[in-house]
């Protein structure tokens, strides 16, 4: 095992979405030393399966690039077994997933707030950090629930076929509601997804924050590096 040489401040074990964002705002002060330890695979420029979104289907089940998690057997689903994809490759999850993006409902965040010593997590706390990470090309400038210049950006979904068309029809016929964004003013409802492609390309949390300050002198980034207990 190769002996690291250089001392580091911090240590982020997981290159995924969590991780590639942490080592981008920690090393964005030159005075910090930032190590992030990836388990998998690097997320090579040439890796269609990974940055090309019809190709989603490959890495999801493939031990190249997912952990394969499975659940225990759940009784009361015939004792099946419930495949979890995971990514195993840097970016992480966000490198393999169907690139939809979709925060959570508000309501959600307001319950969250309700339990003790957990008043911050109201959705009128976290919405500024939600704008701080996105860079939403379909939203208005002025339109206070969507960000305009975080890493992170957002392709609406073109929803050009015909069957979209016939499917929203469909639904309102049902009785339930359109709605002009999913992460906007008002979820409830259907609309097209915003989705994290940019230029016909993948874009995961290690193409938005970490390749972008690879330069960095004080970021190491080591791939293929399993951390044990």
């Amino acid at each position: 095992m190769k002996k690291l040489k250089t001392v580091y401040d911090y240590i982020i074990v997981g290159g995924g979405s969590a991780g590639s964002a942490l080592a981008n705002r920690i090393s964005a002060d030159s005075k910090n030393k930032v190590l992030v330890l990836e388990a998998g695979r690097p997320d090579y420029w040439w890796d269609v399966f990974i940055h090309m979104p019809a190709a989603l289907t490959f890495p999801i089940g493939s031990r190249f690039y997912d952990w394969m998690y499975v659940s225990e057997p759940e009784p009361h689903m015939n004792n099946r077994r419930i495949t979890q994809g995971r990514g195993k490759v840097l970016g992480g999850s966000s490198s393999i997933n169907g690139m939809i993006f979709q925060r959570g409902n508000p309501l959600d965040y307001q319950r969250w707030a309700s339990d003790p010593g957990m008043s911050t997590w109201d959705y009128a706390h976290c919405l500024p950090y939600f704008k701080r990470l996105e860079n939403c090309l379909a939203a208005g400038s002025n339109d206070e629930y969507r960000g305009h210049d975080g890493p992170l950006v957002q392709e609406r979904g073109p929803v050009k076929n015909p069957l979209f068309g016939a499917f929203f029809e469909a639904v309102q016929q049902a009785g339930h509601q359109l709605t002009t964004d999913v992460n906007g003013f008002k979820q409830e409802g259907f609309a097209a997804f915003d989705r994290n492609v940019r230029r016909g390309r993948r874009l995961s949390a290690a193409r938005a924050y970490l390749h972008p300050v690879m330069h960095r002198k004080n970021l190491t980034v080591m791939c293929r590096a399993l951390v044990t207990n």
